[in-house]
């Protein structure tokens, strides 16, 4: 069987949602792969949680909300003034609050658009500066297969997803003349801390909707991401990739 090893020694990414399931799986790939890597995330985290090998450089973690412009733009900056450079960009912050949308709150609506959608925006307006300064950027946003269907009691988180597949395509249109992709990866469940909080039906559910009989793994939606930013990838763009065991199929 054939193998991919991207190999990024050299560039430096930026990786939000870092502290937990797919982000910290992403990030671990991306060291094992020779980035240097910066990490956002509101939760603290010790570099010993990646489990990287001993030669491996630990990443960079900074503490930041997503949620907040000025810590987003300062961080960003401090990044740049560092590192001299953001090539990589992965949007991975993402949060529930699950809901029959008539029982819904307010707070409950806000908080998830806040953080799935207008933080990514934050943190890609932000990077795009420096990318669209030096011609050339690689960036991918984690979606979600519910925001390319309903899904009961996620009337807010799909429609956070969906509007983030909407800002991949705009973004991609906007920044492709400078040399940057931008890219969406979808995942359908995952097995993460997230998802082992939710009753076991839904969980069996989704396992049932696969054309493959099981939940994705971390290390599936890091393979599919570090692809897109990989130069395999130097002519894909405002795609959405499906990591879902074939639960659209």
């Amino acid at each position: 069987m054939g193998t991919l090893t991207p190999n990024f020694r050299g560039d430096v990414a930026l990786v939000t949602g870092a502290a937990a399931g797919i982000g910290r799986e992403i990030v671990r790939a991306l060291c094992h792969a020779g980035a240097k890597v910066h990490g956002f995330d509101i939760a603290p985290i010790e570099p010993a949680a990646f489990e990287l090998e001993p030669d491996v450089l630990e990443p960079v973690l900074h503490a930041v909300d997503v949620r907040d412009s000025e810590a987003v733009e300062r961080e960003v900056e401090q990044v740049v003034r560092g590192e001299g450079t953001i090539d990589l960009l992965v949007n991975c912050a993402g949060i529930t609050r699950d809901r029959a949308l008539w029982n819904l709150e307010d707070e409950a609506w806000q908080s998830v658009i806040d953080v799935n959608l207008t933080g990514a925006w934050r943190v890609l307006r932000a990077v795009a500066r420096t990318m669209r300064e030096r011609g050339f950027g690689r960036i991918v946003q984690i979606s979600s297969i519910n925001g390319l269907r309903g899904r009961f009691g996620q009337s807010n988180y799909s429609a956070s997803k969906a509007g983030l597949i909407g800002l991949t395509r705009s973004a991609a249109r906007e920044l492709g003349p400078r040399g940057i992709t931008v890219n969406a990866v979808a995942p359908g469940m995952v097995d993460t801390q997230m998802s082992r909080d939710l009753p076991p039906r839904v969980l069996q559910r989704s396992v049932e909707e696969t054309a493959l009989g099981r939940l994705g793994r971390p290390v599936d939606v890091s393979n599919a991401v570090l692809f897109l930013l990989s130069e395999e990838a130097a002519h894909i763009t405002g795609t959405v990739l499906c990591v879902d065991g074939g639960q659209l199929a």
